[in-house]
């Protein structure tokens, strides 16, 4: 059966299920108080707000705590901006005041630092700064709809609760202001980091020094650029990023349940996933706790995260995560193209090519994952701003994004990754 065969008003229905999301998003913000960094006592809010609201929806609701270090993630652009500011002065010492294979080989230190960190943390979000910042505890909340009868297939859907804190370009300027500051800031890093090998090495030609002098100056204020790129005094209202995605996924059961559909041989299960903006710490929590439970069971287990459904035209499903580095499920991938499909939205497969989801989580963890989101890749001036708000969400967008999932819901149900 068909999702739109499901119910006579199917169409209807969308509408009423884009105006719950809504409504639940302006109520958790409400509730939380605004923003919800990672682990703090407003994303406990929050996930409370979701544990009431699905009590009695779902057949079960429980939640699964965990210990993250919330900051140690975006922390890595206040290493590397303190690291490459000295290295730069450190350069400026060396070539205009008094040259020292001693100051260059600090400065060469400080770069390795700031390049690890920039692969660790951002690139492949490993968890090695973690010891630097303090330690917070959180929760992901698991809301159930049991099968009727056997159990051979689970279909898991997700957003994560918690919300960014500011990044400070994007909100002055948009897109093109924040990947002005990011593209300038790598130049420089690349840069210096050339600069003080071959100056390890003793090259001292004068074309050489001449560009070293330009590059030790120019990153001076590029440096002190990212110092500031983190507004770390504001925490954003999330309201599209990722609220959406959480209610977009509760928005399922609460479909079925109200329109009285239990599959006979499908459990679905929707998340409230934590600290993805901490760097995934709660899809990671989540795989290291089932990921192996779910393989040995013999019950064929998907999940499908939904991030942002805010900009229509950029709608997609996400096939490649983690800057690229991550290949999400093909087959998975497939079933939500074949979903969109059958609701006529004929979505593109995407790439995260910068940043990361929690279906990259998911994958890496074992589990069969793909992602579902509409984000203008820009980004657009909302993302990870203040201007995220409830006020600013796009209701035929929310539709679509839940009309695909309740799509691959029932196929799921019907064929299974032989779609």
């Amino acid at each position: 059966m068909l999702a739109k065969d499901s119910v006579k008003n199917y169409d209807e229905q969308l509408e009423k299920y884009a105006d719950y999301v809504a409504t639940q998003i302006g109520k958790t913000i409400e509730v939380a108080g605004g923003g919800r960094p990672s682990g703090y006592p407003q994303e406990h809010k929050a996930q409370d707000y979701v544990i009431e609201h699905m009590t009695g929806t779902a057949d079960e609701v429980r939640t699964e705590g965990f210990t993250l270090h919330p900051k140690a993630f975006m922390g890595w652009v206040l290493i590397d901006g303190i690291c490459m500011l000295i290295a730069a002065i450190l350069l400026i010492i060396n070539f205009f005041v008094a040259p020292s294979k001693a100051l260059v080989i600090v400065a060469l230190i400080l770069t390795i630092i700031s390049v690890a960190c920039i692969i660790g943390e951002f690139l492949f979000y490993k968890q090695f700064l973690d010891p630097l910042f303090p330690a917070k505890d959180a929760k992901n909340v698991i809301c159930t709809r049991k099968a009727a009868g056997e159990t051979k297939r689970r279909i898991i859907f997700s957003g994560h609760v918690d919300s960014a804190w500011e990044w400070r370009y994007t909100y002055l300027g948009g897109g093109r202001c924040l990947t002005a500051v990011i593209a300038t800031s790598i130049v420089c890093l690349v840069a210096d980091f050339i600069i003080i090998l071959l100056a390890a090495f003793g090259l001292t030609a004068g074309w050489f020094v001449v560009i070293a002098k330009i590059f030790s100056i120019l990153s001076i204020p590029v440096m002190i650029l990212v110092l500031f790129f983190m507004n770390w005094g504001i925490c954003v209202d999330g309201a599209n990023d990722n609220l959406s995605g959480v209610f977009a996924s509760m928005a399922v059961m609460q479909y079925l349940v109200d329109n009285d559909i239990r599959f006979e041989n499908t459990e679905v299960i929707s998340i409230s996933m934590s600290s993805e903006e901490a760097g995934l710490r709660g899809a990671k929590a989540f795989a290291k706790a089932h990921a192996k439970e779910y393989a040995d069971s013999g019950v064929e287990t998907i999940a499908i995260c939904t991030d942002t459904l805010r900009d229509f035209d950029d709608m997609g499903i996400y096939n490649k995560d983690m800057t690229g580095t991550v290949k999400l499920d093909p087959k998975v991938a497939g079933l939500v193209k074949e979903a969109s499909n059958i609701a006529g939205l004929n979505l593109p497969y995407a790439n995260v090519f910068f940043g990361s989801s929690d279906a990259a989580a998911l994958a890496q963890g074992g589990m069969k994952a793909c992602c579902l989101a509409a984000m203008d890749p820009t980004p657009a001036r909302y993302y990870h701003t203040r201007l995220d708000t409830a006020d600013n969400l796009d209701k035929k967008t929310i539709a679509a994004g839940v009309n695909t999932l309740l799509n691959a819901a029932f196929l799921f149900d019907e064929k299974g990754l032989d779609y």
